[in-house]
């Protein structure tokens, strides 16, 4: 059975354990075996980062050290894929530029701190996004630095209430890229249980998993 391994930590403010134990049993159902483990060790074992489909980090900050940066990063780029939300996987290991070049994006700002934010769909064939509706959530809409080499599938516009000089910005809030053989899958909503827990995201961040896994094609 193809294996998810959940990394979790860092930060407590995103809630990792509880917001890793509402998304695991969500990845279980859909058929993977869940490993979850609670320490950056995991990334000292390069074959088990390799053996695995899908690695979630969900790790806001922290400090990865060289060689953990080069396990996973090999790892990913043989095959391994990578999946996760918000601050766990876009605003970790803010010194580890090969981390953040495998991501595709790296969090900066959150102008207005947690308010309500249109999420518009502007790739609906996408196996993450098939089916779904635009939505509206409440939660940190998070300013990123972005790779152009990403695929959007979902955006959200900044009104420029809180930064005048961001008004009109279009984000991407959901994206893929492939790093090496490896499948990159991201969505940025998800500060904590509520939000993360609100629909659609938990299917949302279910479905970047399943793909970066190479459940879905």
């Amino acid at each position: 059975m193809d294996k998810a391994l959940f990394v979790r930590g860092g930060w407590e403010g995103h809630q990792p354990r509880e917001t890793v134990d509402l998304i695991a049993p969500l990845v279980a159902r859909a058929g993977l075996d869940v490993d979850v483990v609670d320490s950056l060790d995991a990334f000292d074992d390069a074959e088990r980062l390799r053996a695995a489909a899908v690695v979630v980090p969900c790790w806001t900050m922290g400090e990865l050290s060289p060689r953990r940066e080069a396990n996973l990063c090999a790892a990913v780029e043989h095959g391994t894929g990578l999946a996760g939300w918000h601050g766990g996987m876009g605003d970790a290991f803010r010194a580890a530029a090969g981390y953040q070049f495998m991501v595709g994006g790296q969090f900066v700002a959150h102008p207005g701190d947690i308010l309500e934010y249109d999420v518009r769909l502007v790739d609906r064939d996408h196996p993450i996004t098939r089916g779904l509706r635009d939505f509206r959530v409440r939660s940190e809409q998070y300013y990123m630095h972005v790779d152009p080499s990403n695929r959007v599938l979902a955006t959200t516009e900044f009104s420029g209430e809180h930064a005048p000089w961001t008004e009109g910005c279009v984000m991407p809030v959901v994206w893929t890229r492939r790093h090496g053989a490896g499948r990159v899958a991201y969505c940025s909503v998800g500060h904590a249980l509520e939000d993360l827990g609100a629909d659609p995201i938990p299917e949302i961040v279910r479905r970047c998993i399943l793909w970066a896994a190479g459940a879905h094609d």
